[in-house]
């Protein structure tokens, strides 16, 4: 496997240090889970997602959903071994687990499963702290009046 070089990233980018340990967990992960079970993620519009997982054969009991650090951890675990004999099983009904990193600020609203989709429902909510705003560039002028008026306030109190 080629390792990624992200030296221009950091030249211009403060604050992503957990981005080159994301890349190489993707890049890393399981092959054997990667397809099962199969899903969606969408965009609803600027600040809402919804991730869709199909999980056929799983009831509501035996699906676990879970956020830890910035990680989305979706398990399902069949609670019994069905004891029929099949001629063909193509519905897998395995174990699995899905993890999906998320970015910061963004957060789990709901999940609901109808007709075998398991759908999880996301908003990125920015605080207002966070969000861009303007800076006002002082003028020079006021500046330098501040700056003598303090002067002369001080010669004033040492006279």
């Amino acid at each position: 496997m080629n390792a990624i070089d992200l030296t221009p990233l950091y030249r211009s980018s403060v604050g992503f240090d957990r981005l080159a340990s994301m890349l190489n967990s993707a890049l890393t992960a399981e092959s054997s889970s990667a397809g099962y079970p199969p899903y969606n993620i969408e965009i609803l519009d600027d600040n809402r997602y919804v991730i869709t997982l199909a999980v056929a054969g799983f009831s509501q009991g035996e699906i676990d959903i879970q956020v830890e650090k910035s990680v989305l951890t979706v398990r399902g675990n069949k609670a019994s071994k069905d004891e029929r004999r099949y001629l063909y099983q193509g519905i897998a009904n395995r174990t699995f687990e899905r993890k999906f990193n998320l970015a910061d600020y963004v957060e789990v609203t709901g999940a609901d499963l109808v007709n075998g989709l398991l759908t999880i429902d996301l908003v990125k909510e920015v605080p207002e702290a966070m969000k861009p705003r303007s800076i006002a560039i002082n003028q020079p002028n006021k500046a330098i009046e501040h700056k003598a008026e303090q002067r002369g306030s001080k010669t004033e109190q040492a006279a």
